[in-house]
């Protein structure tokens, strides 16, 4: 198996799905736009500022990953030419540490936020908490359906990585 082209496959997997992020923080960025020229009533009103917000972080989120993954590609290059056996491990350790971030912010912390935002529909009437929450529901589930894939991509990876340990270990 051949470690160097696994990584830079994962690298560029993650390439292609961070522009999602992009695209959605655009399309929140122009809802927002489309309330703030079209809104009428004080509801429509009200998503101005937490589409522009959510916008806004979509795009930092899609931006700043998109640009540490492409960078990835060439360091990946570089740190297994110097020394694979060091590359394979710190690889798994910050895969390790990937996963587990993602166990607790998009599986556990992010659900409960939805929760509480769903709450805030039921329990509180005003158009600007409704909007608030509404599109923090909206801008958590984008995360949740690029993250979700991205997990998928980062475990299959991981366990790959381990793999060529462990055949590393017996070869010695």
């Amino acid at each position: 198996m051949d470690v160097l082209k696994t990584a830079i496959n994962w690298a560029k997997a993650e390439l292609f799905s961070t522009p999602f992020f992009i695209l959605f923080g655009l399309a929140f960025m122009a809802a927002s736009l489309g309330f703030w020229q079209l809104g009428k009533t004080e509801m429509a009103k009200a998503y101005i500022i937490p589409n522009l917000v959510a916008g806004i972080l979509l795009l930092t989120i899609g931006l700043g990953l998109f640009f540490t993954n492409k960078s990835r590609v060439t360091q990946f290059e570089t740190a297994y030419n110097k020394d694979a056996s060091a590359f394979i491990e710190s690889e798994i350790t910050r895969a390790e540490a990937t996963l587990k971030e993602y166990n607790t912010i998009v599986f556990k912390v992010i659900p409960i936020i939805i929760i509480v935002a769903a709450l805030l529909i039921i329990f509180i009437n005003t158009p600007t908490w409704r909007a608030i929450s509404i599109t923090t529901i909206a801008m958590l589930i984008v995360i949740l359906l690029v993250d979700g894939t991205a997990y998928g991509r980062i475990d299959n990876y991981h366990k790959e990585l381990k793999l060529v340990h462990l055949e590393n270990e017996i070869k010695k």
